[in-house]
């Protein structure tokens, strides 16, 4: 257990840091906007890439990895937003933004770090693939199906290709498709251009977790205690199980990765959730949600790692 926590108490220490920096005014809430920028456009782009252009191309692609990681999120999106619109009464944008929080993980700030610690570099091609399913499946589905029911005048496909649109200028969806090119080609970058990507991707985990923290500063809870104990049950357990789950009926996957899919499944949800809920006027609720998921799973991560790093999870 000592092993476990001095991989977690490090992780969430950054975000205490970052927590305190904001609170005591050494940064302001606009300048971690920009730290946050860099990290999305610059930093995670140069860790995907570095990931997956350092590895072959049947390392990288895992089909059945792929496979888990979708319909774990699936399995657990489908029912929660089912259960918000007939059973709860919720609005489509209410029961996205519920069922989004449920299933989509916060994977390049808090994720790749600890799977790093964890797993080591094999962390980056989890990410990667995480990303594949989390910013072209997932992610349209959620807002297609949000902006279709908030105005029931535009078609779906519309929104659909607005978001796929929108997506692919996305940095981090440009670097994994060089990445994958770059491992596809079994082409050698020269060692200058290698070193300039290994030290911008070397950046990504302490800004990234500083920016976590300091962003959850002025966020309160109040009155939406029902709220985070649902969505935070569903994202830190239920979630990480139906990944498990969806892992037994594909055997063939990686070990490494197999943990590393477990592990990103634990997290908490996106940074960038309240954010997302601001067109529908539901930022101040989901942010509530971030900040109690967030500082929960310091306990639900440790035991997730703790049953991984043991045995105690049987496989396949």
């Amino acid at each position: 257990m000592l092993h476990i926590l001095s991989i977690t108490a490090p992780i969430y220490g950054l975000m205490l840091l970052g927590w305190l920096c904001v609170r005591q005014g050494l940064f302001s809430k606009p300048e971690l906007r920009v730290l946050g920028r860099f990290v999305v456009q610059i930093a995670l782009p140069a860790l995907l890439f570095k990931a997956l252009a350092s590895r072959s191309a049947r390392e990288v692609f895992d089909l059945g990895y792929l496979l888990a990681v979708l319909f774990g999120a699936l399995a657990v999106f489908i029912p929660v937003y089912v259960w918000a619109r007939r059973r709860s009464g919720r609005s489509a944008p209410e029961a996205v933004m519920q069922a989004m929080g449920s299933c989509f993980s916060n994977t390049g700030y808090i994720g790749y770090p600890v799977a790093l610690q964890f797993l080591g570099p094999v962390a980056g091609v989890a990410l990667a693939l995480n990303m594949l399913v989390e910013n072209l499946i997932v992610l349209p589905l959620c807002l297609t199906l949000a902006d279709s029911g908030q105005d029931p005048s535009k078609r779906w496909t519309h929104v659909l290709a607005q978001s796929l649109t929108a997506l692919i200028r996305n940095p981090m969806i440009v670097a994994i498709l060089l990445g994958l090119s770059v491992a596809g080609s079994g082409l050698a970058m020269p060692d200058v251009l290698w070193q300039t990507v290994d030290l911008m991707a070397r950046a990504t985990t302490a800004v990234a977790l500083f920016v976590v923290g300091g962003s959850l500063v002025g966020l309160s809870t109040q009155g939406l205690a029902r709220d985070i104990r649902q969505v935070a049950f569903m994202k830190l357990i239920v979630h990480p199980l139906a990944v498990y789950a969806m892992l037994w009926l594909v055997p063939a996957v990686d070990p490494a990765l197999r943990s590393g899919a477990m592990i990103l499944a634990a997290m908490p949800m996106l940074g960038i959730y309240p954010i997302l809920a601001q067109k529908y006027g539901l930022e101040s609720r989901c942010a509530a949600v971030l900040l109690g998921t967030t500082v929960v799973s310091f306990l639900t991560i440790t035991a997730w790692l703790w049953l991984l790093g043991s045995g105690q999870l049987p496989w396949p």
